[in-house]
């Protein structure tokens, strides 16, 4: 296979002259202007400055075409070559450097509908993380990912009445492909025959469900445990294997997304959010969110109180 067709560039600076300061970061949130078509942006980037540590809202898939592009998320660098893919997921604090010269495309997909879908919290377990993808490293799944971003970016850019339907619908078949392929990776329940290794996955992901559905209610692990028949300290070694979160840390990752999404109603009030999201005492939420997030519940709100939402700009 062939990557990165030289057409791509071909006609893209005439469908694409808007990215221009389109991204400004301010204390350590990046706001970004969404073009009137889309609740997504790509573009090609030729920026020879980087980023400094920063988060946002959106997922955000690096694709490197030419020459090197250095990401770095919390304690893991990645030093990203080209056809190379980094998904960066939302919320996750990260820096960009960029070298002299060299170019990258770069996508910044809203998954908020998605991740509200039955099914969900499993891809988002896995994309609590960065996820770096190769051809060396993922050679089952690498193409798959590959063309479905380079759809993407066809349907991004061309003219049909149906591009934001079609890159929805391409979006849903990235994390399916995503969640298909790391569910079955060797490394998960590598210890169990295949049959009992299915059934766990059937297991594990009814796990998540559960726990997606009621993360506001006061969960136990023990409690947990029970309903799946272990005990508490093989749940949790299986639980961890699953997802690479304990259970109390995947909990409260579950907790602040929610908090997240409320704190975005200037209606809600900082308690009512905290209580709305499941913990027990506004003190431990503030703490919890502030070591997530690296700001406070209402620095968080007045962060996000200056973007529109769902207003765009072209």
């Amino acid at each position: 296979m062939s990557y990165i067709p030289e057409q791509i560039t071909e006609n893209y600076y005439s469908v694409n002259n808007d990215w221009t300061g389109a991204r400004t970061v301010s204390d350590g949130h990046e706001i970004v202007e969404y073009p009137a078509k889309s609740l997504h942006r790509i573009w090609l980037n030729e920026q020879t400055h980087g980023f400094e540590a920063h988060w946002h809202s959106a997922m955000e898939i690096l694709l490197p075409i030419e020459n090197i592009y250095t990401v770095v998320c919390g304690n893991e660098t990645f030093v990203l070559n080209p056809s190379e893919i980094l998904i960066i997921p939302p919320g996750v604090i990260h820096e960009i450097t960029a070298p002299p010269t060299g170019r990258r495309f770069v996508f910044l997909l809203n998954v908020s509908a998605a991740m509200k879908l039955k099914g969900s919290a499993r891809i988002m377990s896995i994309l609590s993380r960065p996820l770096l993808i190769t051809s060396e490293k993922d050679p089952g799944v690498y193409d798959d990912i590959y063309n479905l971003l380079l759809q993407m970016r066809n349907e991004y850019f061309g003219n049909s009445e149906f591009s934001e339907l079609s890159i929805q619908a391409l979006l849903l078949k990235l994390f399916i492909t995503i969640g298909e392929n790391y569910t079955q990776q060797e490394n998960v329940f590598s210890n169990t025959t295949p049959t009992k290794r299915r059934e766990y996955v059937e297991l594990f992901n009814e796990t998540l469900e559960y726990i997606d559905n009621h993360f506001t209610e006061e969960l136990s692990l023990g409690d947990i445990a029970a309903n799946t028949g272990f005990s508490k300290f093989h749940f949790s070694r299986l639980f961890k294997q699953y997802t690479n979160y304990n259970f109390s840390d995947y909990l409260c990752f579950r907790r602040i997304k929610e908090a997240e999404t409320l704190l975005a109603r200037p209606d809600v009030s900082i308690t009512d959010v905290a209580i709305s999201s499941g913990f027990s005492s506004i003190s431990t939420f503030n703490r919890l969110f502030k070591q997530q997030k690296g700001c406070s519940p209402s620095e968080y709100r007045r962060q996000n109180s200056g973007i529109k939402k769902d207003v765009h700009k072209y």
